[in-house]
């Protein structure tokens, strides 16, 4: 999986057409970038989310594995996410509750 590693913006141009859209990349960034569609990506964590959901009857058994594990992080991610904007919609309902009882 050579295309995992960071690669400078230069090496990371992809042939597109006209209805793929133009990735703006800084010049100083590093990207990691599809092996099969050249998209970059800034992690390569969304490498291979990427991968995994758009080209997921290319991936080899390393790739799948990857995937597997940025798609259980995200999901872990997320759940906390979850229950963290849960709480904080609870406390508003709460305040904005005793608020209106006092006035």
């Amino acid at each position: 999986m050579t295309d995992t590693a960071t690669q400078p913006v230069a090496d990371t141009a992809a042939t597109r057409t006209d209805d793929e859209p133009a990735y703006d990349v800084p010049a100083d960034a590093t990207a990691h970038t599809c092996s099969y569609c050249g998209r970059p990506f800034a992690r390569e964590s969304w490498l291979a989310l990427h991968r995994g959901l758009a080209h997921p009857n290319e991936l080899d058994d390393e790739e799948i594995e990857a995937f597997r594990a940025a798609h259980d992080e995200e999901e872990a991610s997320l759940s906390t996410f979850r229950l963290q904007a849960l709480g904080a919609l609870v406390l508003i309902y709460f305040g904005f509750l005793m608020v209106y009882a006092l006035v």
